[in-house]
């Protein structure tokens, strides 16, 4: 269950590149990438720490939550970024 959404239109000015480089990969398949914040770095949508990154490699992609999370999400170069808080 997602409590909160909060969403940056494509083309936000976002250095994807940069930002997963402050971050400790986790997690990757055919369908996405993951990372884990561990230094606190701010989210790009609501400038809180947020705890992972999940960058979906196709526009379509089925996430299946275990825990409730308020979601923050960035569309960069048709890739859509799920910056995760736990609630």
């Amino acid at each position: 269950m997602v409590q909160d959404f909060e969403a940056i239109e494509e083309g936000v000015d976002l250095d994807l590149e940069r930002l997963v480089s402050s971050l400790t990969p986790r997690e990757e398949n055919e369908k996405i990438k993951s990372y884990q914040n561990t230094v606190s770095v701010a989210c790009p949508v609501c400038e809180d720490p947020f705890d992972d990154l999940v960058v979906c490699k196709s526009a379509a992609t089925e996430l299946v939550q275990n825990e409730p999370l308020d979601l923050c999400v960035a569309v960069v170069d048709g890739r859509p970024l799920l910056f995760t808080h736990k609630t």
